[in-house]
């Protein structure tokens, strides 16, 4: 039942444009540490090429995937058929974090939304693309995006965003550091 594919197809491109939700897996290294798996909506995922995605991530109440990241690189990423024909799809790559005060920042941020809490771009270059039946996944209707994580942003604003980032995302939970340990205080000018 699985196929495997050296990139994303235009088939499966669409079916990838099509979704509302997917997750992102990473994990450190040590075996005595814990694998990270977080669903992600909003209109963030973006298509590069066939070999290379990226998404935006907004600020939330951990940053496991760009400690990860920064450690090995290893990602997945997988999208579901919630609506229609059954299928999973998985993008096994290797990927990045580009911060926005960064220069590569100018050259991916554009492909995005301006959505408040925004904290980084994750980016893969994928190695192998994955389907499988997605059988046993069950049929659920998207009703909307929930909205409370921008409104929360809002509420904090700019300056409480980023003193968040210093406060709960400086590290992972087994306290690797994440790419924005680097850059306490240049995002002020400081």
């Amino acid at each position: 039942m699985a196929k495997v594919f050296d990139s994303i197809t235009p088939d499966l491109a669409k079916f990838i444009q099509e979704q509302k939700l997917f997750f992102v897996a990473t994990a450190p290294l040590s075996p005595d540490t814990h694998i990270n798996l977080s669903p992600k909506g909003f209109d963030t995922f973006r298509i590069i090429s066939p070999q290379k995605v990226g998404y935006l991530d907004l600020t939330g109440s951990g940053n496991e995937t760009s400690a990860h990241l920064q450690e090995n690189g290893r990602i997945t990423l997988m999208f579901c058929a919630f609506q229609g024909t059954p299928l999973i799809l998985r993008l096994y790559g290797k990927g990045h974090v580009i911060l926005p005060n960064t220069p590569a920042w100018g050259e991916y941020s554009s492909l995005f939304p301006d959505l408040p809490g925004t904290r980084q771009i994750i980016i893969a270059d994928i190695h192998r693309v994955q389907t499988s039946c997605g059988f046993g996944v069950p049929l659920y209707e998207y009703q909307q995006q929930r909205q409370a994580l921008v409104e929360w942003a809002e509420k904090k604003g700019e300056t409480g965003i980023k003193q968040y980032h210093q406060q709960k995302n400086m590290t992972s939970i087994d306290g690797l550091a994440t790419p924005l340990s680097q850059f306490v205080g240049e995002e002020d000018g400081n």
